[in-house]
């Protein structure tokens, strides 16, 4: 085997940051930066919810007949959860360092009235 020493951690931990440039933000789980990616990714969102809505519903209408009042109903719930993820998308694009502080707050006095 080898004698030479095993690297340590904090060595590893910089070699990595060194090797992605320094970028350690991440941008896993946030929307895209530009106006347009946002602007994009919101249409898309709600896009996809009708189109998942109007599916489960034609779906649900082929296989119990009832055409085409569940179609319809599907249709709305689309809507409703596509409008919900939009405004959901924007509250993270509208988040300041100071609302998300807050926001932070609140989640852990939530977490604490939840331990008692």
């Amino acid at each position: 085997m080898d004698d030479k020493p095993r690297p340590s951690l904090e060595d590893l931990g910089s070699r990595l940051r060194k090797a992605r440039g320094g970028n350690e933000s991440g941008s896993r789980g946030r929307l895209p930066g530009t106006r347009l990616g946002q602007a994009l990714h919101l249409a898309i969102e709600m896009a996809a919810a009708l189109a998942v809505g109007g599916g489960i519903g034609w779906l649900l209408d082929e296989w119990l007949g009832t055409r085409p009042w569940l179609f319809v109903v599907f249709i709305f719930v689309g809507i409703a959860a596509g409008i919900l993820n939009a405004f959901r998308a924007a509250e993270r694009l509208g988040a300041t360092p100071l609302s998300r502080e807050s926001a932070d707050e609140r989640s852990e006095e939530q977490d604490e009235r939840s331990q008692r």
